[in-house]
C-alpha cells in the first residue's frame, strides 16, 4: 500500500476490517458513531467482529472503543459471548462522537464515514450496504493527527466545557450521579 489511499465501499470492508485490524499486535483504538453487529469473514466462516476483537484481546492487543450511543440489542447479545472483551477492551460514549477511525499500532490509520456496522463498513451485500468514503495511511504525521483527535476524546479533554454532557453516561457515572 502507499502511504495514503482513498478507499470506498467494500474496500474499506477489504483493507481495514479483513487486512489491518487483524494484523494489530500492541494496540486497536476503534472510533464510530453507531455501533451495530457486524459479521466477518474468518477463515471462510461469516463471525462477528466481536469475535476477531477477542482473538486479539486474548493475545494481549489493548482495544479502545470510542463510540456516541449504546449499541443494538444484537451487538450487546453477541459481546456476551465473548468475556474476553471484559477484560482486553476498554469502552468510553461519548455523545459527540461523529467522527470514524481505526489505528491499529500507531502505524495504520483509516479515517471516513463508515460506521462500525455491516452496511457502513461495506460487509453486507452490494445492493445492502452504504456508500461510503475514507482515507487509509501509514503517513506517520496523518497516523499520529488522527491518533491525537481519539486520544484527546478519550482522555476527556472536552468533558469540563461541554454542553451535552447530561446526555454523556460516562461522565454521569464519574460524577456519581444517577441515571
Amino acid at each position: 500500500m502507499n502511504d495514503t489511499a482513498f478507499i470506498t465501499d467494500q474496500q474499506i470492508y477489504e483493507k481495514v476490517i479483513l487486512d489491518a485490524i487483524p494484523r494489530a499486535v500492541k494496540y486497536l483504538w476503534l472510533a464510530t458513531s453507531d455501533l451495530k453487529d457486524l459479521y466477518v469473514n474468518k477463515r471462510s466462516r461469516m463471525v462477528p467482529f466481536l469475535e476477531v476483537l477477542s482473538d486479539l484481546a486474548e493475545n494481549g492487543v489493548r482495544i479502545r472503543l470510542l463510540h456516541a450511543k449504546e449499541p443494538g440489542p444484537a451487538f450487546r447479545a453477541d459481546f456476551d459471548k465473548y468475556p474476553g472483551l471484559l477484560r482486553g477492551m476498554e469502552r468510553v460514549l461519548c455523545p459527540r462522537v461523529h467522527f470514524k477511525s481505526v489505528i491499529v499500532d500507531g502505524l495504520f490509520a483509516y479515517a471516513g464515514s463508515a460506521n462500525l456496522t455491516g452496511a457502513g463498513m461495506g460487509a453486507k451485500g452490494i445492493h445492502k450496504r452504504n456508500f461510503e468514503n475514507g482515507i487509509v495511511t501509514r503517513e506517520p504525521g496523518l497516523v499520529r493527527s488522527i491518533m491525537e483527535q481519539f486520544d484527546s476524546i478519550w482522555r476527556g479533554t472536552h468533558c469540563e466545557g461541554c454542553r451535552r454532557k447530561h446526555y454523556c453516561a460516562d461522565y454521569r457515572q464519574l460524577l456519581g450521579l444517577e441515571f
